[in-house]
């Protein structure tokens, strides 16, 4: 084989090879209540893998945002992809914990069967889930410390126990793209910690995270990645090189600035 030759083959090879989709691609996405708009024209893309914050004040649609990307509400414009394809196509790849205080803890279900759930999107809504997938809900509870109440009614569980459930649920899914929606928020120590060590289990696996997050000061501890809103993409990358003081200032504003204290990895930067 001539060189050139060889060199037509590794070209033929490279062509055969497809580069891999982001798992989300979002395309000037803009959100509207009430003829209000709460996102404008968002473009952003996650990075191939790792943790994403989503940060930014208070109505500036993290949130909304997130359920935006899930089909929960309907966009005025825009194109979200997962992994290249629409939701429809790529359901089963997706996970979601959403915020505690939006679940009707009243409903008569135990914390098994919330996390069981998590496998509908595997065996299909409707159909009987098998004795390997109330295994795998078990084993799912049993790694955020919570199989001795599996048969518990959910209503009765704490706060933290709750937000546990839900993310035994997530892990459940066993999905490559999670969204979850102020999962710290209010949460005791012990939940905390749980959700830490489920972020660096999907970590290590290559997973992808997007996460709404409310706390500034634990954004560089905690996420490798961050998109910045206020209603619009302000900026989105590396954390430290990302919640700079001068975007910042852009997302909120010198009056709410006041009263933001500065990442502690941001506070470092020139």
């Amino acid at each position: 084989m001539t060189m050139l030759q060889a060199a037509g083959v590794n070209r033929d090879m490279k062509d055969d090879i497809a580069v891999a989709a982001p798992a989300l691609s979002v395309r000037d996405l803009t959100v509207a209540y009430q003829g209000r708009p709460a996102l404008w024209s968002v473009d952003y893309t996650t990075p191939p893998s790792g943790l994403v914050a989503i940060v930014g004040p208070n109505g500036a649609g993290k949130s909304t945002f997130i359920k935006a990307c899930l089909g929960l509400v309907p966009p005025l414009s825009g194109e979200v992809k997962i992994f290249g394809e629409r939701l429809s196509h790529a359901r089963n790849k997706v996970g979601y914990v959403p915020q505690r205080g939006s679940v009707d803890w009243d409903f008569p279900v135990s914390a098994l069967d919330v996390v069981a759930m998590g496998r509908y999107g595997h065996v299909g809504i409707g159909r009987r889930l098998a004795r390997a997938d109330r295994e795998a809900a078990l084993s799912a509870l049993a790694q955020v410390g919570l199989a001795d109440l599996a048969q518990r009614q959910i209503g009765e569980l704490s706060g933290g126990q709750q937000q546990r459930v839900f993310l035994a649920r997530a892990l459940a899914q066993d999905s490559q793209l999670y969204f979850m929606d102020e999962p710290f928020a209010g949460v005791d120590a012990v939940t905390e910690q749980a959700i830490l060590d489920l972020l660096h289990k999907l970590d290590r696996e290559k997973r992808t995270v997007v996460c709404v997050h409310h706390d500034l000061q634990t954004v560089a501890d905690f996420f490798d990645h961050v998109l910045l809103l206020n209603r619009t993409r302000i900026a989105d990358g590396p954390v430290i090189s990302t919640l700079t003081p001068e975007n910042l200032e852009r997302a909120y504003g010198g009056r709410t600035m006041q009263g933001v204290a500065l990442p502690r990895a941001a506070a470092l930067l020139p």
